[in-house]
């Protein structure tokens, strides 16, 4: 192709420089709007109060492990120590658990069940186990209300 070609335009140096000028200044004001503050928002309502975190005490009981206490049929019966721990947050509900095969036909299924540990609520999943003897008969661990608290009770063999 011929530059002197009737087909391509010819711009000057003067037509140049200005289209340029103008193309700068358009980008400065647009790029401008980029950096001005945000307008301030009005919050009509305080921030919600932090959660609450939940109380808890342990207490363990006198009773040692593996006394002995003759009721009054005359039966004896082994006591553990227990150990109770109260919260002021509602245990959640329980989980449902899938009961694997039992291991033999001596052992006893434990359902799990929810315990406090490190100041929140841990599942203990559902488990085989062998009793310590054949006339023993498991406790299940349990939460009970206690005025505004819960107090947590140990499962154990009976």
């Amino acid at each position: 192709m011929n530059p002197s070609s009737p087909l391509l335009p010819t711009i000057s140096a003067r037509a140049l420089r200005s289209l340029s000028l103008a193309f700068a200044g358009s980008m400065i004001v647009l790029l401008s709007g980029c950096v001005s503050e945000p307008d301030s928002h009005v919050v009509s309502a305080p921030p919600p109060p932090a959660p609450s975190k939940a109380v808890t005490t342990t207490t363990t009981t006198t009773t040692t492990p593996g006394s002995t206490v003759v009721t009054n049929s005359g039966a004896t019966v082994t006591t553990p120590a227990v150990s109770t721990v109260i919260i002021t947050q509602a245990p959640p509900a329980l989980q449902q658990e899938v009961v694997i095969a039992q291991l033999s036909s001596s052992h006893v299924w434990i359902p799990g069940y929810w315990t406090w540990r490190n100041a929140r609520y841990e599942w203990m999943a559902g488990h085989w186990e062998l009793p310590p003897s054949s006339a023993s008969v498991w406790v299940a661990p349990r939460w009970e209300r206690d005025g505004n608290a819960y107090r947590f009770y140990e499962g154990y063999w009976n």
